[in-house]
């Protein structure tokens, strides 16, 4: 029997995920489902259907790859925020009613916090600076003084979505288990020629968007073969990203960098981050692609170190909170 079992529901975009994790750190189970619309970006609606219609699946698939039964559940935890309002409040739906019925405490968890803890844990790393890329975040944090402070973040898209938007307007495909910043990976890896782009960082933070207008237009006139403007995207955008986390690394003298997201997959970022990082004599660690994308692990784990420092949320209080910064968060597990 296990000392407590904390059940975490990730449903800030387009995953629908459960995760179960005991107190103490062990994974028992980690499901996802996934909207993949037929065309374009992110429908929140559709998506939140998508959510709605398959969260029984889930819960049920998860509790049998667990082998516990939902009795053994010590406390509810659910993404309350950042994400798209739809998605959100169907996960906060579900939490509530399972929390309800169960008569089991409620944590509402921060999505973004979420995805550092989990990295922590998973990667034993005790104090990094952070960067989180994924197609709603680009985030450079690290731990000072109670919170997890925003070094460095996008000024208006996330590097996935820049990512994700070329590679549609190229008239790319995703694949079951190859997103479309894998597919631009890949081309990418063929390029050999860096063709002049925008690179816009404004002191710690980034921009995007001038970026990707650029890549579209240039993608449009034709002039340049398309992995060429794959491989000079992503050199650009993962220059402007190391060179905000080597910022940011810096300034705070911490020891270890850890990169996690969706986008943390790509291995040209990596390899840059990995090589910034030696040359600062700090550790380089990734979160393992399961745990780095959103899932409900990494909602189960949050939500058990909320719970254990007296963090739980009232059915009242239970509302999303579609735009909640990762700074506004109290941490007070944190040793650093």
């Amino acid at each position: 029997m296990y000392e407590g079992l904390c059940l975490g529901i990730e449903s800030t975009a387009d995953d629908f995920g459960v995760g179960i994790v005991s107190f103490d750190g062990e994974i028992l189970a980690n499901v996802n489902d996934v909207y993949i619309p037929e065309r374009g970006g992110i429908h929140p609606r559709e998506a939140s259907r998508h959510h709605a219609n398959v969260a029984g699946k889930v819960i049920a698939e998860a509790f049998k790859r667990a082998g516990v039964k939902p009795k053994e559940i010590s406390i509810i935890a659910f993404s309350q925020g950042p994400g798209l309002g739809p998605c959100l409040r169907v996960g906060a739906t579900v939490a509530r009613a399972l929390a309800s019925y169960l008569n089991k405490p409620l944590v509402g968890v921060n999505h973004c916090l979420a995805h550092i803890e989990i990295g922590r844990m998973i990667n034993r790393v005790r104090d990094p600076v952070t960067l989180y890329v994924s197609g709603g975040n680009t985030i450079v944090s690290a731990f000072e003084a109670g919170r997890y402070r925003v070094f460095g973040e996008t000024l208006d898209i996330a590097i996935g979505n820049c990512l994700d938007v070329f590679a549609r307007e190229a008239g790319l495909r995703s694949e079951p288990g190859k997103p479309l910043g894998a597919v631009i990976e890949e081309l990418a890896s063929r390029g050999r020629r860096l063709v002049p782009l925008p690179y816009t960082v404004k002191g710690m933070d980034l921009s995007f968007s001038g970026l990707l207008t650029a890549a579209v237009n240039l993608l449009r006139e034709g002039k340049y073969p398309l992995e060429d403007l794959c491989f000079s995207l992503q050199e650009i955008a993962f220059s402007m990203l190391t060179e905000v986390t080597e910022r940011a690394l810096a300034h705070t003298e911490k020891r270890e960098v850890l990169l996690t997201g969706g986008v943390a997959a790509n291995k040209r970022l990596q390899e840059m981050l990995r090589v910034m990082a030696e040359e600062h004599d700090a550790r380089f660690s990734v979160v393992p692609k399961e745990y780095a994308t959103d899932n409900g692990v990494m909602i189960a784990w949050a939500g058990i170190l909320c719970y254990k420092y007296g963090l739980t949320t009232s059915i009242e209080r239970s509302f999303v909170k579609l735009k909640w910064r990762l700074d506004d968060v109290e941490v007070p597990w944190f040793e650093g």
